[in-house]
C-alpha cells in the first residue's frame, strides 16, 4: 500500500527472509564467515546460534546462493520436529534418495552408500539443519554417528546445525559431550547495537529504491528500543511505521508516528524485549534529555 508513496520498488521490511536485504553487520559478517568455514573446510559439525528472528534464515539462504554446486551436495533441513518423521527421512529428503517403505537400519545403509558415491565422484556432502534446537538428545547422538563416516582421512558428511540459543545449552549438557567434541566451529550472533540498527533500515529502504532518511532520529531511537536490535521486531515495528505514516499523508516517519505505532503492538514479542539491553536504557536516557519525551513511560 505504502511503496508508491514511498518511492519503493519493493517491500523493505518483509517478514520472509530475502537475501537481496541482507544488512552485513560485523555481527552477521562473522557469522557467515563461520557459516562458510564450515562448509568449504572439512569441518566436522559447524553451530550458528542466536535469538528468534536474529537473521538465521537469512544467512542460510544467502550461503546457499553462493555455494558451487560443482563441488558440494548440500542438503537443507527446515524442520525436525519428530511427528514429520525421524533424522534419517529428513536427510533422505533433504539429499533426494528414495527412501519409501525403507526401515531405520536399510535407510541408514542407503545414506552410507549414497555419502561414499559422492565421495568418489570428488564431491563433499553437506546437511545444514535449520531450527535445530528441536533436535532432542537422541537424534543429536544419530547425527553424531553419522558424522562418524570417513573414508581414509577424510569426512564423508559435513553438518550445520543452526538454531536458537537453547541449542548452545543443550549441547553443553554432561550427557552431550560426545557431540559437542565433534563441533569444530562455532557462533553467537547477538542483536544489532542502536548504530547498526539505524544502518540496517536505511540500508533495507535503499535497497527498495527509496529516501535511507525517511525514519528520523528520534524515530530510530524508539523502534531500537522497542526491538532490542532484533531484525526481524525491526521489520516489524518499520512495516507498521511505513504504513501509519502514508495513512497519515506524510512522507517521513517521526518519533509521534514511531510510538504510536508501538503502541498498537502489544502481540509478537515487542514490549517483552524491553530492558534487556543496557544500550537500549541509554538511548531512552539520551532521548528523554533531548525532548523531554520518555518513551518506556508513554507506551507502557
Amino acid at each position: 500500500m505504502y511503496q508508491q508513496h514511498f518511492g519503493l520498488t519493493g517491500k523493505p521490511f518483509s517478514l520472509i527472509p530475502d537475501p537481496e536485504y541482507l544488512y552485513f553487520s560485523q555481527k552477521h559478517r562473522a557469522a557467515f564467515a563461520m557459516l562458510e568455514y564450515g562448509l568449504l573446510e572439512q569441518n566436522g559439525i559447524t553451530v550458528i546460534t542466536g535469538d528468534v528472528g536474529i537473521g538465521k534464515t537469512t544467512l542460510i539462504r544467502h550461503l546457499l546462493r553462493r555455494i558451487q554446486y560443482q563441488k558440494l551436495t548440500v542438503g537443507l533441513i527446515n524442520n525436525t520436529h519428530r511427528s514429520l518423521g525421524d533424522l534419517h527421512q529428513w536427510i533422505a529428503l533433504a539429499l533426494r534418495i528414495k527412501h519409501e517403505g525403507m526401515d531405520k537400519v536399510t535407510l541408514f545403509r542407503t545414506i552410507q552408500e549414497f555419502l561414499i558415491m559422492e565421495y568418489s565422484k570428488g564431491r563433499r556432502v553437506v546437511i545444514i539443519i535449520d531450527e535445530a534446537q528441536n533436535m532432542d538428545n537422541e537424534v543429536l547422538e544419530e547425527l553424531r554417528l553419522l558424522s562418524n563416516i570417513n573414508a581414509d582421512q577424510d569426512q564423508l558428511l559435513q553438518l550445520i546445525l543452526v538454531g536458537q540459543p537453547e541449542l548452545k545449552k543443550k549441547l553443553m549438557l554432561p550427557e552431550m559431550a560426545q557431540v559437542a567434541q565433534r563441533v569444530s566451529a562455532e557462533y553467537h550472533l547477538k542483536p544489532l547495537n542502536f548504530e547498526e540498527t539505524t544502518a540496517y533500515v536505511r540500508h533495507r529502504i535503499h535497497v527498495a529504491g527509496g529516501d535511507a532518511n525517511v525514519f528520523d532520529t528520534y524515530a530510530m531511537v524508539a523502534i531500537y528500543y522497542y526491538s532490542c536490535g532484533i531484525p526481524r521486531l525491526i521489520n516489524t515495528l518499520c512495516d507498521y511505521a511505513l504504513l501509519h505514516a502514508y495513512a497519515l499523508g506524510t512522507d517521513q516517519v517521526n518519533l509521534d508516528v514511531a510510538l504510536e505505532v508501538i503502541r498498537g503492538k502489544e502481540i509478537g514479542g515487542v514490549n517483552r524485549q524491553v530492558g534487556k539491553s543496557e544500550e537500549a536504557e541509554k538511548v531512552r536516557n539520551m532521548l528523554k534529555k533531548l525532548t523531554g519525551v520518555d518513551i518506556a513511560e508513554v507506551v507502557s
